[in-house]
This record gives structure tokens, C-alpha cells and sequence, in this order.
């Protein structure tokens, strides 16, 4: 408990300190120095999150760090507190840790920028905000990290401002997340009128008086799923995710990929005891992350930009994690949260190298051959394609499994849709390696090797992303789930998972998705290793395919339901309200105004006999009123 009161409040307190520290002296801070300081203190909470992992005891339940009372209304009493379980410190290493590497690389990527101390200063402040997020005690405090990822998240995407493109998708993003917060937020009045407290604990325990199915339940975690639609990138929200690309490219793999969008899949398990008892919610939490899922690989199929390919990766992989969510597979849904944190933080790093060897370009139909003039980058990137194809014994391969082992035993129809989309992942994401790396140059600049500040996180990414399986290592391979039971402490939904397979429907399940993968990996080689094959444009691609590459049109689909609509509402109520109603009643406000002064400034003669005369008037009148009771 001391040392939960002592380390907990560190770990934010010190990115929170590093974004005040450098903003205050940017302009006397080199960038070079600036990422240094913001390094060093982010390792200082992935330390102190360590510590606070090696000294916590499961058994011994949740341990609580109440700094202060926040609010005091009533019977309202929300104070500033964070939870250290297993839930939480889960997340800490995980944000802490990746967000170490990612601001170790940026220091290589961004050198040259001259806004690098500002940079900085915005990668510790989301880093502190998304540590307030999962570390929060109460649904109050995990908001207020909640709301300032979006805020950091609108500034890092729009970070390079003089590009009109980025600051539109910087608001895109700010806007389609605000859509998604006022489900949170209803969310949380309701579960304050429902429980009578935010406090997570309480919450958890008061849940076990209702029936599964009560309405009070199932409406909270609609509301709540609402909320994890909009910050995870779901449908009908997920339109912000590829855009928000137009960030610096560690921006895409720190919030992008292993933090901000896991916030949904974080909510929901911190959530579990009301979901579990909301089988309607479950079902549409399973429906809308399968759908997502299939319709984002779909579109990554035929994307050219090498961060837009991954975008789509990101927003298909989170559909999966939400497939799990509402198969009830809690551990599993948040096992792949970790695992896709190593090889897609990896995977868009190895990206920001290739852009970086490349002076800027993006379009894979300009790369080729680079495996020979950026060969760490080659070696960390196959690792990284690997391990989201699901290739035994990387760690995609067993978080995949798991949920797909779930999904069958749900329904086979499921399944048989999950190994579709595994096979469509497997596709694209060896489309764009083999592009990238494999035949021959066919761009201008003249490859050459990040430096290494750059490969180092590339290689330890590397290393997390062949080495993550073992966090969870199934009982059909000798392991004992070991982050299942360590969840399960913290999340009482982890505790009613059940999976009843046996081992040779397991390695059955197991050799069918692999066998799929090995053969999708078979088709992309002889498509565009041997010979390069590159697809005609979007226009001259035959109909379903014209559709998946044009987005299914969903852009362009809300443009015309709410872009255009609210651009033509606001621009005739200005027209209506602003020219013709509040102008005139503001410019006659302010012209009887001065009239009326004027009028005034009339009556100010400057003469005293005037002044006299009107005083003792004054006094007449008044005492003849007062005498006549009037």
C-alpha cells in the first residue's frame, strides 16, 4: 500500500512535469535536449510502473491512491484517485513502456523539425493524460484523461499546421470523438443516478443486485460502448483514424496504434461486471467489431500510402479486440491490445524509417528494393508483418488464436468470417513488404539506413513482438493463460470466460487459420515479390473493388447526410439570424445607446445655478410625493 501511495501518483506526475518543463523553456531548449528530458522522465514512469508491477500482489486486491477530494456536492464525493491492479498496471507498462521507445525514436525522426521542443512537450501531455485514463479510480478521472487524449490527439495530427489537409483531419478527428464522448458522458450520468457513485470498485460490486438483461444495465453500456465507438475507431466512427495519418509518424504509433484507440477496449474490460450482465450490448459490441473489422481489411486491400495501409490494419485489429469483447473473451480482447502494441508501434516506426530513408515519400508505388539499403529496417518490418499475419511463434499468432478459438466455439460462422479477414490482414500487409522491400527501386531519392536512435526501439519492438506470446501461453502449448488469471483479479468478466475445446479441436483451429495465412502469403509473393504487380487506379478497378478502394464511399456518404447539410444550415442562418436579425439589434443597441448618452451629455451644462435649481426641484417633488403618499 505505501509504496502504491508513493510510486502511483509518480508515474503521471513526471510526463506532466516534462510537458510543463519543456513548453516553459522551448525556446531556450535545443530539440535534441528537449527529446532527451522527455524521454528520460517518460522511463521514469515506465520505471516507476515496474516497481509498482514487481511489489504488487494480486491477492491482496486493488490498491488505491486518493490524493485528494475532487468534487464534494451532496452526496457526491469524486476524488482524485488512481487504482493500481491488474488491470491498470497492465496498461501503465504498456504506455510507459512503448511510449519510451516512441519518444526515443522521435528524437531521430523529427531533428530537423524546428517545432521539435514543442513536439516533445505535446508527446509527454498525452502521455500524462493517457496514463490519467487508465490509471483513474473513479469514471470521473479516467474522463478527464479520456478528453485530453482527444485534445493531444487534435494537436499532434495537426502538429504541422501550415498544411490546410492536416488541420482538416486534426478536426475530424476532435469532432468524430466528441460524437462518441456525449455517449460517455450520458453514460456516466446514468451510472451515478443508477449506483449512486463513479467509483470503479463500488460500480463492480453494487452490479451484482441487478439481473442480467435489467434495463438500467444494458442502457449504461450501450451508452458506455457509445463512447469506445468513437476514441476505438469503430463504425461508424472510424473515418477519423486513417486521416489522423497526416500526423508525424510517431504520432501514428504512439497514439494511433498502442494507445489512444486501445481506450475503448479499456473502458469496456475496467466495465466487464456491466457487460457481462448486458447480453444485448455484448451482441452489439460483437456485430459492429465484425463488421468493422471485414469492411476496414477490405479497404486496406487497396491503399497505396504505407501509413494509410497500416491505418486500416490498426481499425480492422481493434475490431477483432471488440469481436472478443463481445464473445465475453475480456482476457483475450486485451492480450491482443498488448500484442498489437509491440508489432503495430513496430510496423509504424519501420514505416517512419522507410519515409525518413525516402525524404519524405509515402506512395508504396514509388518504393522498392530498399531490403539492401535499409537492412535493419527490412529484418524489424518482416517481423512485424509476421506477427499481425498470425505466423507461429510470434505473439500474433497466439492473441489471434485465442479469439479465434472463442469465436468458434460462439459460432463457427464467426470464426469462418475472423479467418477471412486474418487472411485479407495477411494480404495487404505483405502486398505493401513485398512493394516496399522486394524487385527494384522505382523512386527518385537515395535510400539509406535510419540511424540509430531510430532502429534501436525498432529492434527491442522486434524482440516484444517475437517474444509477446509467452505473456499468455495457452494450456495446448504447455502454459497455464498466466495474464488471464493475473486479469481476472481485476476484472470480474475475465472470470467467467470459459473455453470448452478440446486439445485437438484447438490444434485443429490452429492449422486451418495457419494454413490460410501460409497460402494468402503464397498469392502476395508470386503477385508482388516476383513481379511487382502494381494495381490500376481506383476509376479503373471493376465495381466491388472501385467501392473498397474509394473508402465504400463513407466520406463521402457524411459529407452529404451531415457535412453539406450543417455548411448550408449555418451559412443561411448567418444570412438570416446574423445579418438581418442580430446585426441590426446589435447596431441599434449600440446606436440608442450612444443617442441616449448624447442625450445626457446634453444636460451636463457646466453652469452651478443650473445644478442648484435642478437639486432643490428635485427635493420638491419628492417631498410632495412623500407627503401626499404618492
Amino acid at each position: 500500500m505505501v509504496s502504491a501511495q508513493l510510486l502511483a501518483p509518480l508515474v503521471p506526475a513526471l510526463p506532466l512535469a516534462g510537458a510543463v518543463l519543456i513548453a516553459a523553456l522551448r525556446r531556450r531548449l535545443s530539440g535534441h535536449t528537449a527529446g532527451m528530458l522527455a524521454t528520460a522522465l517518460i522511463g521514469g514512469s515506465f520505471l516507476c510502473s515496474v516497481l509498482l508491477f514487481l511489489g504488487f500482489d494480486p491477492a491482496g486486491g486493488a490498491q488505491v491512491a486518493h490524493l485528494f477530494d475532487w468534487i464534494r456536492v451532496a452526496d457526491m464525493r469524486i476524488g482524485l484517485a488512481f487504482q493500481v491492479d491488474a488491470l491498470s498496471l497492465t496498461m501503465m507498462l504498456i504506455v510507459t513502456g512503448v511510449g519510451t521507445l516512441i519518444h526515443l525514436y522521435s528524437i531521430g525522426y523529427m531533428h530537423d523539425d524546428p517545432r521539435q521542443s514543442t513536439f516533445f512537450a505535446l508527446l509527454n501531455l498525452f502521455t500524462f493524460a493517457m496514463l490519467l485514463l487508465v490509471m483513474g479510480a473513479n469514471y470521473a478521472v479516467t474522463f478527464i484523461g479520456w478528453e485530453g487524449v482527444g485534445l493531444c490527439s487534435y494537436l499532434l495530427i495537426g502538429f504541422w499546421y501550415t498544411n490546410p489537409a492536416y488541420n482538416y483531419a486534426a478536426r475530424k478527428a476532435f469532432v468524430m470523438n466528441r460524437i462518441g464522448d456525449v455517449g460517455f458522458v450520458l453514460g456516466l450520468a446514468l451510472v451515478f443516478q443508477v449506483f449512486g457513485t463513479l467509483d470503479y470498485t463500488a460500480v463492480m460490486e453494487r452490479a451484482d443486485g441487478f439481473a442480467t438483461g435489467a434495463p438500467a444495465i444494458t442502457a449504461i453500456t450501450l451508452l458506455l460502448f457509445v463512447g469506445a465507438i468513437g476514441k476505438s475507431a469503430q463504425l461508424p466512427l472510424f473515418t477519423w483514424l486513417p486521416d489522423a495519418m497526416a500526423g508525424p509518424t510517431p504520432v501514428s504509433a504512439l497514439i494511433h496504434a498502442a494507445t489512444m484507440v486501445t481506450a475503448g477496449i479499456f473502458l469496456l474490460v475496467r466495465s466487464s461486471a456491466l457487460f457481462v450482465l448486458a447480453p444485448l450490448t455484448q451482441d452489439v459490441v460483437l456485430v459492429t467489431g465484425l463488421v468493422t473489422a471485414l469492411c476496414a481489411a477490405t479497404i486496406g486491400v487497396f491503399q497505396n500510402d504505407i501509413k494509410k495501409v497500416l491505418a486500416y490494419s490498426t481499425v480492422s485489429q481493434l475490431g477483432y479486440m471488440f469481436v472478443a469483447l463481445g464473445l465475453g473473451a475480456f482476457s483475450a480482447g486485451l492480450f491482443h491490445v498488448t500484442t498489437h502494441a509491440f508489432f503495430k508501434a513496430l510496423l509504424f516506426l519501420g514505416a517512419g524509417s522507410v519515409i525518413h530513408a525516402l525524404g519524405g515519400e509515402q506512395d508504396i508505388r514509388r518504393m522498392g528494393g530498399l531490403r539492401s539499403s535499409t537492412p535493419s529496417t527490412y529484418r524489424t518490418f518482416l517481423v512485424g508483418t509476421l506477427a499481425i499475419a498470425g505466423i507461429f511463434p510470434l505473439s500474433g499468432f497466439f492473441s489471434k488464436d485465442a479469439i479465434l478459438a472463442h469465436a468458434y466455439q460462439y459460432s463457427p460462422w464467426i470464426y469462418a468470417l475472423l479467418v477471412a479477414g486474418a487472411a485479407l490482414t495477411t494480404y495487404y500487409m505483405f502486398r505493401l513488404l513485398f512493394l516496399v522491400f522486394f524487385g527494384s527501386y522505382r523512386g527518385q531519392a537515395h535510400p539509406h539506413e535510419s540511424p540509430a536512435v531510430m532502429t534501436a526501439p525498432l529492434w527491442v519492438l522486434a524482440v516484444l513482438s517475437v517474444a509477446g506470446g509467452a505473456l499468455n501461453l495457452p494450456h495446448v502449448f504447455g502454459g497455464h493463460e498466466p495474464m488471464k488469471h493475473f486479469l481476472a483479479t481485476a476484472a470480474s468478466g475475465v472470470g467467467l470466460e470459459q473455453l470448452h475445446l478440446s486439445a485437438l479441436l484447438e490444434w485443429s483451429i490452429m492449422g486451418f487459420s495457419t494454413a490460410v495465412v501460409l497460402l494468402t502469403i503464397w498469392i502476395a509473393y508470386g503477385r508482388f515479390a516476383k513481379k511487382a504487380t502494381l494495381d490500376p487506379e481506383a476509376d479503373a478497378l471493376p465495381v466491388p473493388q472501385r467501392w473498397a478502394a474509394r473508402k465504400w464511399y463513407l466520406d463521402e456518404l457524411y459529407e452529404r447526410l451531415f457535412e453539406k447539410p450543417y455548411g448550408w444550415l449555418s451559412t443561411n442562418l448567418s444570412a438570416l439570424l446574423e445579418q438581418r436579425v442580430m446585426q441590426p439589434l446589435m447596431v441599434g443597441v449600440g446606436t440608442t445607446t450612444e443617442r441616449l448618452g448624447d442625450l445626457l451629455r446634453r444636460a451636463q451644462t457646466g453652469n452651478m445655478s443650473t445644478y442648484l435649481f435642478a437639486m432643490v426641484a428635485g427635493l420638491l417633488i419628492f417631498l410632495f410625493l412623500t407627503l401626499n403618499g404618492l
